[in-house]
């Protein structure tokens, strides 16, 4: 009975052995799902969280476990965050007029019902504007030499050579174009603005490939050969709230604007030109005390919760919300209200664009694929306005801690008197 047994179990330890060699076999020679999905379970066992491992690697992410392949290291699942949608929102662009629903993705109640409010006022009041007015991606260089005579030299060597820096795109990418090559001595060191074109795309990688390209083709052909020289010497304003691009461009340039008339306001906002007007000149003032960059409400908010809803380089809102907001009151009395804001990295092709999710709240936008990042960029200017609109509205009735008690903690309040 004792050798039945252990044959029996000897048997079962075969045949497991048998399926484990297989799944790593076809792994190995098989789909790109195969070897995402086990190299994810090896890091669960290696956690040993049962638990976590539910709620983060479920069904659906150990599914699409090969989309993630190019967009994430050691992957172990993936995080849900709630989206809710905002609109509609009209923006009449150049090529026409669209309503648009917006999905944003936070974690912050009153949110979404803030822009919400502000896109179908945005939307009451006939649309808003928006217009992409100038594009640029940047990626700065530094090269450092031995005195500022040899930084000079080659400061002259870089602009009078940028067709032939421009010639080296071709071989990185089709999608890219060189727009400059503008040097900025320091001391001894030269810092090189290279600014491109991407297309669809919002560029952070395009412009990081074409400027190490076009690097090693300067170092082949400089009368001045550096001490040393850095990919990115921190001119470029990545990732950073700058002053340098608040009046000039990184990634795309967008203006938003609209005029709402005092009836508007007065239904949909519970306020007055005026008085908001009045907030705008205290909070701009309040905004050059604490040294802000721009004079703005929360881009932020907007910005992410868009960003994240469809599939853009989060990290980017740093950048993304510095700008302007203005509002005025008209000869007749109505809201003039504006958005600028000069760095609006976004894409609809690369990146993280083509993952399930992020695709599906693209394909709600309708600006899925190539050819759409334009629109994309004039919607992220005008959820931006509508948050505008609505946080200054809500500020000047009173509205804004009563909204956060009855959404975030379900706690009726009376607004203000």
């Amino acid at each position: 009975m004792f050798d039945e047994q252990l044959t029996s179990q000897e048997q079962q330890m075969h045949a497991n052995s048998a399926r484990r060699f297989e799944v790593i076999d076809s792994a190995r020679t098989g789909s790109p799902f195969d070897q995402a999905v086990i190299d994810a379970d090896r890091r669960w066992t290696g956690l040993d969280q049962e638990d976590a491992k539910s709620e983060l690697f479920d069904s659906k992410a150990r599914a699409n476990a090969s989309a993630y392949q190019r967009n994430i290291e050691s992957y172990i699942g993936t995080v849900s965050v709630p989206v809710g949608l905002a609109g509609p929102l009209r923006i009449n662009s150049r090529v026409g007029t669209t309503d648009y629903r917006v999905p944003l993705a936070t974690t912050e109640a009153a949110l979404v019902a803030s822009y919400n409010r502000g896109s179908r006022l945005l939307t009451a009041a006939g649309g808003c504007n928006a217009r992409v007015v100038a594009e640029a991606v940047s990626r700065a260089p530094v090269f450092a030499f031995e005195a500022l005579t040899d930084a000079e030299a080659f400061a002259d060597f870089i602009t009078t050579h940028s067709d032939t820096l421009n010639s080296v795109l071709a071989g990185v990418t089709s999608h890219g174009q060189l727009l400059s090559a503008r040097p900025v001595i320091e001391g001894n060191h030269v810092h090189v603005d290279l600014r491109f074109k991407t297309g669809d795309a919002s560029g952070q990688n395009m412009v990081t490939f074409a400027s190490e390209a076009i690097c090693k083709t300067i170092l082949e052909l400089t009368p001045v050969e550096p001490r040393y020289w850095f990919l990115e010497g921190n001119l470029s304003g990545d990732k950073k709230a700058t002053t340098q691009t608040l009046g000039d461009v990184r990634g795309k340039r967008v203006v938003a604007d609209a005029r709402i008339s005092r009836d508007l306001v007065r239904q949909q906002l519970h306020t007055t030109p005026d008085r908001m007007v009045d907030y705008w000149y205290a909070s701009a003032i309040g905004g050059v005390m604490s040294g802000s960059t721009g004079i703005q409400g929360h881009f932020a908010n907007g910005l992410a919760a868009l960003y994240l809803a469809c599939g853009q380089d989060i990290a980017c809102v740093a950048e993304s919300a510095t700008g302007i907001t203005r509002l005025e009151k008209t000869e007749e009395g109505d809201l003039y209200a504006s958005v600028t804001l000069p760095n609006i990295m976004v894409g609809t092709v690369g990146g993280g664009t083509s993952l399930p999710s992020a695709k599906a709240c693209l394909d709600i936008l309708g600006l899925a694929g190539a050819g759409k990042s334009t629109a994309l960029a004039e919607v992220s200017a005008a959820i931006v306005l509508a948050g505008e609109l609505s946080i200054v509205g809500a500020f000047c009735s009173g509205d804004f801690a009563v909204a956060h008690h009855s959404l975030s903690r379900g706690e009726p309040q009376t607004r203000r008197k």
